[in-house]
């Protein structure tokens, strides 16, 4: 058969669906604080829109790109050493809430951590896509692989940025597992990072708090258990229909960053089950033609690349819907497409750029 000349319209589609739900959401979550902190509603969304417009004119510029102009090494390099140089220099930078995760300049910032997830997914696409047969070699083929991987967590850790590390390291074992790496190694990976999380989950304070307060919220609901306790007040109180659009009450102050870490308790307070299983099925959908364009590729790194990339959005959308539904601890992971964040947004409409262009190619 010949090859395809267009792209795949459905996640074109879905995408755009996406981020028009995103700035609807936007201005609906933030618009009163906007306009208490900053004297108009309008703050949050024009930047959150100015950035989805670029975000937007790269994903068509990158479609028309041949994704195979990266599988090269004077490319893939410069992209992992940029990544780590801009992690080193966030904490050169001021903080912010005593976190050194931005680079800031006067009138633009941005986040190293959201460049380092696809640049890990492009050094693991072109590293490991002729060494699937000697995969089973730890020495020359698992342990290179996760040097970069490990460099990126040690860093995005120490910002620090636990939610972002365990995306990275969730990606990076699903590539390495679809490379051909048995189980066991994995295990003992695992293994090797337990001291680590132990460490960082029981004996860092407000981690150890935090992870108490999702356990118990009720022991202390106006402190460590307010923002899981708000959180699902906001869910419960939509119901099926939802209060309607603009409508949602947790957003007053009640709702911690109801714009982005928590954007889909707004949702489902203002939209009901109906528009969060609505914004599910779309995810659902986008992961479902990435992974077919993954599985249909002949060519070994685009098979990678865009499995690394599908699977970099649904990790990070699982992680944020869970935080919201109260499955796993609080962390600081936005919902891609959707939530407030300029960087996020243009990085992940980048990715998707991307693997339309890999859509080109199926048969």
């Amino acid at each position: 058969m010949a090859k395809r000349v267009g792209v795949d319209k459905w996640l074109f589609a879905v995408t755009l669906l996406l981020v028009f739900i995103g700035l609807a959401m936007v201005f609906s979550a933030s618009a009163v604080m906007a306009k208490e902190r900053y004297g108009s509603p309008y703050t949050f969304v024009m930047k959150q829109a100015i950035w989805a417009a670029v975000g937007l004119a790269v994903m068509t510029a990158l479609m028309q790109i041949d994704y195979r102009k990266y599988n090269r090494p004077n490319v893939v390099f410069p992209a992992v050493a940029i990544t780590v140089l801009c992690l080193l220099a966030a904490f050169f930078m001021r903080d912010s809430h005593n976190t050194h995760r931005w680079i800031r300049f006067s009138i633009f910032s941005f986040q190293p951590s959201e460049i380092a997830k696809p640049a890990l997914v492009l050094f693991l696409a072109w590293f490991l896509q002729d060494r699937m047969e000697s995969i089973e070699d730890w020495r020359n083929t698992i342990l290179p692989a996760a040097l970069p991987s490990l460099i990126f967590i040690a860093l995005i850790l120490k910002e620090p940025d636990l939610g972002t590390a365990l995306v990275c390291a969730g990606v990076t074992a699903l590539m390495l597992y679809l490379a051909g790496m048995e189980m066991k190694y994995l295990g003992y990976a695992v293994l090797g990072a337990a001291p680590i999380l132990y460490f960082l989950l029981f004996r860092v304070k407000w981690r150890r708090d935090r992870l108490l307060a999702f356990i118990n919220p009720e022991s202390d609901p106006l402190g460590k258990g307010f923002h899981i306790i708000q959180s699902l007040i906001a869910v419960g109180t939509g119901g099926i229909h939802g209060l309607g659009y603009m409508e949602g009450r947790q957003k007053l102050f009640y709702l911690p960053e109801p714009h982005t870490d928590y954007i889909f308790a707004n949702i489902s307070e203002e939209l009901g089950l109906i528009g969060a299983l609505l914004v599910v099925g779309l995810f659902v959908v986008l992961g479902v033609r990435g992974m077919r364009a993954a599985m249909l590729s002949k060519d070994p790194f685009a098979r990678f690349l865009a499995f690394g990339l599908t699977s970099t959005i649904l990790i990070q959308a699982f992680f944020n819907i869970s935080v919201v539904l109260a499955l796993v601890p609080t962390k600081g992971i936005t919902l891609p497409f959707i939530s407030y964040g300029g960087t996020s947004l243009f990085i992940m409409l980048a990715c998707i750029g991307v693997l339309l262009n890999i859509t080109r190619e199926i048969e």
